[in-house]
């Protein structure tokens, strides 16, 4: 192997990184999983990863949350998601496959601005009603915490679900429905 150079056991020469971005990434990747595992444990949280260039929203909801988002339907463009921008398995009240799990890419539907989380149950200035969720400045565009569009706003669809799966009860693959068999969209 090359002076400065770090692959893998059997992985190809065309595939080794020069030591010190691999080192940087390792750094990464380590600094993602202490987050993973901190989130893991609360409650009304958002773990920001990223797919494709976009940023994804893995948000942990507590009860309370979910308990609301049936409540809001009349205030929603399409509570029920049937514009298609979801996968099958997302097709549901609350947009996931686990309920308590929220995953999401976190660009607005209206002009792909980053929309701010704004998960407490209290008044907020651009609703009085607010019960959680994410609300774009940008042009005013909310969302509930299932990534649901309200009625009346800029935005015209649901948040995007990205294809996902999980590998097992601590690992969520994005980009790879589970269904693929491993091809996936990543």
């Amino acid at each position: 192997m090359a002076k400065g150079t770090s692959r893998p056991k059997g992985a190809a020469a065309s595939d080794r990184l020069p030591k010190k971005p691999y080192e940087r990434e390792l750094f990464r990747l380590q600094a993602q999983m202490v987050k993973a595992q901190e989130w893991v444990r609360a409650e009304g949280q958002r773990l920001v990863d990223e797919w494709r260039g976009q940023p994804i929203w893995i948000v942990k909801r507590s009860k309370q949350m979910l308990d609301i988002l049936p409540t809001l339907d009349p205030r929603l463009a399409d509570p029920k998601s049937t514009t298609d921008q979801q996968p099958e398995y997302a097709k549901n009240e609350l947009r996931s496959i686990k309920p308590e799990i929220s995953i999401l890419v976190g660009l607005c539907t209206h002009l792909g601005c980053s929309p701010e989380m704004k998960a407490e149950i209290r008044p907020e200035p651009f609703d009085p009603e607010w019960k959680g969720g994410y609300f774009c400045p940008c042009h005013k565009s909310r969302f509930d915490m299932a990534g649901r569009v309200f009625a009346g706003v800029p935005a015209p669809i649901n948040l995007l679900v990205p294809p996902h799966h999980y590998q097992d009860d601590n690992t969520i693959i994005i980009g790879v429905d589970p269904t693929d068999n491993g091809k996936g969209a990543a």
